[in-house]
């Protein structure tokens, strides 16, 4: 969709004294910012090491008003304003505090990007998508009152307008009045009436195009206009009419959200905060059965859930869980949320609870016996498997449930291999991913050992099952023996000189029973050789 289609509502959300107004959060009672009067009202800058020397980064509007600026050396600012406060700039933290409050405003709309306008100051902005969502909240200008009137009880000083492009909306923001806590609703299809008196400094440009705009007279977006582009972009190169025709909604412009547009989400905003668990609970359970609606009207199953909760605070909780096979039940999805519900923190209270479907797979529905009203005995033996994974996968750690996958080798110890027990199919006909669809000689026994153990037998004939052997110092006699069972080596792996010469060793196992009754799997390596003693080795258990 183009930037200037019809439907298409954007709003920038500019936090003109992010870095400091963070800052202010820091020294201010958890979850209790300070109010406007008192934390305001002191002048604050954060300080970096730059040039030499301890520099301003960013300022309040206090500090502004006394005339500190971005830029200044800390000695030039104390000589200025010698109340000055200062803390150590950390952009670090600025960015991730500004990526959580991104998640945090997935309560508005899922299409979500920070803003990755540089500043010289510390501001920073979010572009939300709101295309849509507006009548959730009653119309665009209450969506904007809510969210200027959540981020000013969490601290942050905020200007915000809505309009039909990301570059009308950004310059609003920004120009359109002097007061910080401004909210602008641009009508549909009245960008270029509201961006013409606004300045040139509107359309994102790098600040040596704006005094040469300047110089030749032109300081409103208006002058440009009706400007021919050829000779403009002669002067100053293509970012002015770029800049020009994507605020006007003639050129597309690239939008990347934060985070990957899902495919399915449900989301309840909250008249009053709650953090009941069972309140919790019970939108999830709505969460759940509206999200499963979605995923059975596209006949898909989700693989990947995740629950973020946004908090009074201006922070989110999350919660996460996956499953081995496409699932659509609510019941059982609200199951896999149960241990991560438990930690899951309210704090001060959650205003919304967003719950999107990650990863999704096809799931068609499934054919139910007329009679007994459920699926096969199978089926229901399948499910009853990949839910018992689900829990264990999530309860533990998907990389811990593990399963065996067959191998093409004959060889015991690589004729299976551990993976992980996600993603594999568990049901009454269908065998698991890697079977070979063959199936032993003989019977394997239950427990193999990761490497065969040498043991000291007694043969009356080499080629002959024991009679009684030695292992770790017990002495075990053998009441009843079946074998052999022959088997060879890769030859697929083996060098051709050694398959012709016959010098290529098989193994030949015998399962035997020793008068206690226990049982063992043991084998002889290689044919007999006169010159050489027979090596027997233990390698399994039997039941």
């Amino acid at each position: 969709m183009k930037p200037g289609k019809e439907g298409r509502r954007v709003v920038s959300l500019w936090l003109p004294s992010f870095a400091t107004d963070r800052q202010q959060q820091k020294q201010s009672a958890p979850g209790f910012p300070q109010s406007d009067t008192d934390a305001r009202s002191k002048p604050l800058a954060t300080v970096i090491a730059k040039h030499g020397g301890l520099r301003i980064a960013a300022v309040n509007r206090a500090a502004a008003a006394n005339g500190v600026k971005p830029g200044l050396s800390l000695a030039d600012a104390r000589t200025v304003l010698p109340s000055l406060e200062t803390a150590t700039a950390d952009p670090v933290g600025d960015q991730r505090a500004l990526e959580a409050l991104a998640d945090w405003c997935s309560r508005y709309t899922p299409l979500i990007a920070v803003d990755s306008e540089k500043s010289d100051g510390g501001d920073r902005g979010i572009w939300l998508d709101i295309s849509g969502c507006a009548h959730l909240f009653g119309d665009e200008k209450a969506l904007l009152a809510n969210l200027s009137e959540c981020l000013r009880r969490i601290g942050y000083a905020n200007a915000m307008a809505v309009a039909d492009t990301y570059g009308a909306a950004w310059a609003a923001a920004r120009f359109t009045s002097r007061d910080p806590n401004c909210r602008i609703v641009v009508p549909h299809d009245g960008h270029e009436t509201a961006l013409a008196p606004l300045p040139v400094a509107g359309l994102r440009l790098s600040s040596s195009i704006i005094e040469g705009l300047h110089r030749m007279g032109l300081r409103r977006i208006g002058d440009l206009i009706s400007l021919p582009r050829a000779p403009l972009a002669a002067r100053f190169g293509l970012l002015p009419a770029r800049r020009l025709d994507q605020a006007l909604g003639r050129l597309e412009e690239p939008f990347e959200p934060h985070r990957p547009v899902p495919g399915f989400q449900a989301r309840i905003v909250f008249a009053e905060p709650i953090g009941r668990q069972s309140d919790i609970v019970s939108a999830l359970r709505r969460l759940l059965d509206t999200l499963c609606c979605q995923l059975a009207n596209a006949r898909q199953g989700a693989r990947r859930l995740r629950l973020v909760c946004c908090r009074s605070d201006g922070t989110i909780s999350e919660a996460a869980v996956g499953t081995s096979q496409p699932v659509r039940d609510p019941k059982i999805l609200e199951r896999l949320f149960f241990n991560e519900l438990e930690n899951l923190e309210a704090r001060f209270g959650i205003d919304a609870m967003v719950l999107t479907a990650t990863a999704f797979d096809p799931l068609s529905p499934t054919q139910i016996n007329l009679q007994t009203g459920d699926g096969s005995k199978g089926e229901a033996l399948g499910a009853g498997i990949l839910d018992l994974i689900d829990r264990l996968g999530n309860r533990l750690g998907p990389n811990r449930i593990l399963r065996l996958e067959a191998r093409a080798s004959h060889i015991p110890e690589r004729a299976s291999r551990e993976i992980s027990a996600l993603g594999c199919r568990i049901d009454g006909t269908t065998p698991v991913a890697g079977d070979t669809g063959q199936a032993p000689a003989a019977p394997r026994p239950v427990r193999l050992l990761p490497l065969p153990v040498p043991i000291e037998v007694i043969a009356p004939v080499p080629d002959h099952p024991p009679v009684m052997f030695r292992w770790r110092g017990t002495q075990h006699r053998v009441a009843r023996a079946e074998g052999p069972e022959r088997i060879g080596p890769e030859w697929w792996l083996q060098p051709p000189e050694e398959i012709a010469s016959g010098q290529v060793r098989t193994r030949d196992y015998y399962r035997i029973e020793d008068t206690d009754g226990a049982r063992f799997w043991v084998y002889l390596d290689g044919p007999y050789r006169a010159d050489a003693p027979p090596r027997w080795y233990l390698h399994g258990f039997f039941p």
